[in-house]
């Protein structure tokens, strides 16, 4: 197994900084990007990060990370969280941990947003405490990965 960590980004994260900063706040997607980088990098993991609009590019990049057998997966769906089983059917060949990431918390938010089927499948599920969710999930990862070994 690679000591590699994939983060994928759904659709108008891209925009993070100017789309609703009183929902998501300011960070752009490149300050999250530092954030994992730096946070895996105490770990002695390295990371794949990636954003897309596109629900078909998502998929072959879960297929992509299962492939490389990468340490584990963490996912911001966005989106795709409530409406993508192509998502869902991707995520169920993983066979290393995948940990769901939102900034804000889905449940406070409007009704729609509370189901999720990257849940169904994730190991873990970390929203609301901003682009901060990211290191957390890559805490938990490296922790789930040192536990396996």
């Amino acid at each position: 197994m690679s000591k590699t960590v994939y983060v994928l980004n759904g659709p108008n994260l891209n925009l993070l900084g100017t789309r609703e900063p009183h929902i998501y706040g300011h960070a752009t997607l490149a300050d999250v990007e530092k954030l994992c980088q730096a946070t895996a990098q105490r770990h002695g993991l390295a990371v794949v990060f990636r954003q897309s609009n596109h629900e078909g590019q998502i998929v072959d990049w879960i297929q992509e990370a299962h492939a490389e057998k990468a340490s584990g997966l963490l996912l911001n769906p966005a989106g795709f969280t409530t409406t993508s089983i192509a998502i869902f059917d991707a995520l169920m060949i993983m066979e290393t941990p995948v940990i769901e990431v939102h900034i804000s918390n889905i449940h406070k938010r409007e009704e729609f947003r509370h189901n999720s089927y990257v849940s169904k499948v994730a190991r873990a599920v970390i929203c609301g405490f901003g682009i901060e969710g990211y290191a957390l999930a890559i805490d938990g990862l490296a922790r789930l990965i040192s536990a396996k070994k």
